[in-house]
């Protein structure tokens, strides 16, 4: 039962930060380009790295990895952006987010880890 409670409080305050951040970012920058997905993706990405690495315990890794950042990121719409392009025939959004979301969400989380570990 407490661990449920932690991933829903985690992700509530996960899903709010998001959303408060996809707000800021559509205030000041209104491109066409996923900047806010790309952000807390690659943030969240960096975070979890961070916060497995960081020997933090199991409620802990429920209420930040799980909860937080399973909230905080975003993978569908991360998908949904890439076939919108796809479809819109927009192929260097396409390629540029794609590599950038991929490349370094990997480094990120490398990264996180390797900062968590210290």
């Amino acid at each position: 039962m407490m661990q449920g409670v932690m991933v829903a409080i985690g992700g509530f305050f996960g899903a709010v930060s998001r959303f408060g951040i996809s707000c800021l970012f559509k205030k000041y920058y209104t491109s066409g380009f996923p900047y806010a997905t790309l952000f807390v993706n690659l943030v969240g990405s960096f975070l979890l790295g961070y916060v497995i690495a960081s020997g933090i315990g199991e409620t802990g890794i429920l209420l930040l990895g799980t909860g937080f950042l399973g909230s905080f990121t975003t993978f569908s719409t991360f998908k949904l952006e890439n076939i919108q392009f796809h479809a819109d025939k927009k192929w260097k959004p396409l390629i540029s987010y794609l590599l950038l979301s991929y490349t370094f969400g990997i480094l990120f989380a490398f990264l996180g880890m390797v900062i968590g570990r210290l």
